[in-house]
Parts: C-alpha cells; structure tokens; sequence
C-alpha cells in the first residue's frame, strides 16, 4: 500500500542536517550517471499555473515526479508521487510544500560546503520569506563555522520577525546583506536585487529566488566578477534562468562558462581556484532533489511508522 506522508509528517521526518546529506549524496549519483533528471515545464491555469517535472534515480531505487499549482495572491499546493525503481509499485504521495523548502536550501548548502571561501563565517540573506529561512538552517548545518548571520528585506516588520525566527540581525540595505561570506538572494523581485559591487573577495553567491525565466536577481557585475559559475542542472537554466540566459546573451558569459554543481560535488571538477575568487550558484531547483527528500522522508516513515496506508 503507498503511504500518504502529509505536511506535519514531513516537518517531523525531516530535518537540514539529514536533507544536505541526502542532496550531496543525490549530487554525486548525478555525476555517477545513475539519476535522469526531466527539467520543470509550467502549464497556464486559469490565474496559475500547473508545474511538473520528474527524476528516474536509479542508484537510490526511487522515480517520481514533483507537481505544484501555483496561483498569484492565492498560495500554492505541492506533491511528490515516489515510484519504486524496480518494480511498478507506489512507494508513496508525499505533501511537498516544507520538502521543497528544505530541498533547496539543502542544495545551497551543498553548495556552500563545496564552495565557500575557507572558514566562512559570515552569511547574507536578500529576502525574508518561506524558502530564505531554510536556506539559513541549511547553511548553518553544511558550514558550522558560521556564526553570523544579516538579513535584508524592504518590509520592515517582515525583517524583524524573520531575524527573530532564525537568530539573524537585520540590515539596514541590501548591501548589509551582501557583505558576508556567502550570500543568497532568495526573493520574489523581478530586478536584481544584488549588485557586484558589493561583494567582497571571495564571496560564494547563492541565487535560489529566481526560476520563471523573466527575474533576475544578480546584477551583471556579479557574473562579470565571478571566477566560477555553477548551477543544478545546465538544461534548466538553460530557458528558465534569466540570470544566466541574459548575461550570455549580453556576452558577459557564455554557456562553456557554466557549470553543474555535481561536477564539484563528485570531485572531477575544482570550483574555487583561489580563496579570493567569487563563485555563483544559481538554483533553480531539480526533480532529482525531490526524489532525494522524498526517499527519505518515506524511509523515516517506514522506520517510525509514521504517516498513514492508501487503501
């Protein structure tokens, strides 16, 4: 019988630590060949959306596919289907709004494991909603040498009970944020909200707000500056990315230029070359980490004899 996992049995299955470990392990089987990842295609609703997009890991014994619709001002609803890999079974139906969140701050903070100037100790947040807060417990779990965090957004309100809920002090400008070790823009604006300038050497960017193909969160500059740039997966970024597509076609960057995050991960590829390099992470968000989170929230499941058997 599959097993129906909802939002609460989610929020008590999963926690950062054990997401940016099953996420860097989902990283190095996309390196080994073993996971097919199918890129995010987006249907119009009426006022919404309807997203899909799916993964066949292999290696991991689990397929499936993440849908999500998404309305404007009216909040949206997420579902992972866990398919078996061996056999035409349904492993589970997995409510994926909080497995989504702690997937993709799961992913920066692989990416900050991997990337971060040594002995990070400082993290900039741009943006205070639902996905920057689990991009700072994350982080925080990948790199322990953090210790300080800022935080920035317009809504002063917003900023301070976010500062409060994650232990962050409030910046007084998008610059404030931006002057720390590693710094993520995790925002809904549809303008750059980072700008180059503003980073100091050796900065690791992760930019996770953007992913419609008409937003951008970093400046030119930013990829002007940057010695490395890496993203999740090439194909994607490739027509949903407008912080990479834009530059390229500006001539700043070019696509050789751009990497995949499990290069670095599997060690065939060296991100940082030297401690006063700026690296770029863009996220757009992948299937094959849905896959990853969902595999473990079942597997909690199954040990815990949490959630409840589909009749």
């Amino acid at each position: 019988m599959p097993l129906y996992l909802t939002e609460a049995d989610v929020e008590s299955l999963l926690d950062p630590a054990g997401v940016v470990d099953a996420i860097e392990a989902c990283f190095a089987r996309m390196a080994a060949g073993a996971v097919e990842n199918v890129p995010r295609r987006r249907l119009r609703l009426q006022g919404g959306v309807l997203a899909v997009m799916s993964a066949a890991d292999l290696e991991l014994g689990y397929a499936g596919l993440k849908s999500y619709a998404a309305f404007r001002g009216r909040g949206a609803r997420f579902a992972v289907l866990l398919f078996r890999a061996d056999a035409p079974e349904l492993a589970a139906v997995v409510e994926a709004d909080r497995l989504g969140q702690l997937r993709t701050g799961a992913a920066s903070g692989v990416a900050a494991r991997h990337l971060a100037p040594p002995g990070a100790s400082t993290l900039g947040v741009i943006g205070c909603g639902w996905q920057a807060e689990s991009q700072v417990a994350c982080i925080r779990a990948a790199v322990p040498s953090v210790e300080r965090v800022v935080a920035y957004c317009r809504t002063r309100d917003r900023l301070t009970a976010f500062c409060e809920r994650v232990g962050a002090e409030p910046g007084e400008s998008h610059r404030d944020a931006a002057e720390a070790d590693v710094v993520v823009t995790a925002t809904t604006s549809p303008d750059p909200v980072l700008r180059g300038e503003w980073l100091r050497e050796g900065a690791l960017v992760c930019a996770i707000g953007a992913n419609d193909g008409r937003s951008r969160e970093l400046d030119n500059v930013v990829l002007e500056r940057a010695a490395f740039v890496c993203c999740d997966s090439r194909e994607q970024a490739e027509f949903e990315s407008a912080d990479l597509v834009e530059p390229v076609a500006r001539g700043v960057l070019d696509w050789l230029e751009v990497h995949e995050l499990h290069e670095v991960v599997a060690g065939g590829l060296e991100g940082r070359q030297s401690d006063a390099d700026v690296v770029v992470f863009k996220s757009n968000g992948i299937a094959a980490w849905d896959v990853a989170a969902a595999a473990l929230a079942f597997e909690r499941a199954r040990e815990r004899g949490a959630g409840r058997e589909l009749g």
